[in-house]
């Protein structure tokens, strides 16, 4: 894998102090080389309505710049968020960063990115 993705594991609740937290993260990889970020939501328990806004930025600001966005390993609290919220299709969710993996490589190949 290159320097093209990156993956980040917030933690603990995801609110607007952790969500300001996230937002500066992704700031600094805004003009690199990264092309895909991988939000990991494994050690993710809660998200308020702050959270849920500082994803919808994130995919705003990330779409401007033609990156990409992914959500993995998101709790059934979460999951409740984006299906009440109606907003379940806008992004790209995978069980897993192993599925993610999977994904981004095998995409690569079929863009002749790889091997």
């Amino acid at each position: 894998m290159d320097l093209q993705m990156k993956i980040i594991r917030p933690q603990g609740i995801l609110n607007s102090k952790s969500g300001s937290q996230l937002l500066a993260e992704i700031d600094e990889l805004i003009g690199s080389d990264v092309k895909t970020i991988l939000i990991d939501f494994q050690d993710v328990n809660f998200m308020d309505s702050s959270g849920f806004s500082t994803l919808l930025i994130m995919l705003k600001t990330l779409k401007k710049h033609n990156m990409r966005l992914v959500l993995c390993s998101i709790n059934e609290q979460i999951r409740m968020v984006f299906e009440m919220t109606n907003s379940s299709q806008i992004f790209e969710v995978l069980p897993n960063p192993t599925s993610f993996i999977s994904t981004y490589n095998q995409e690569e190949v079929e863009n002749g990115v790889m091997g």
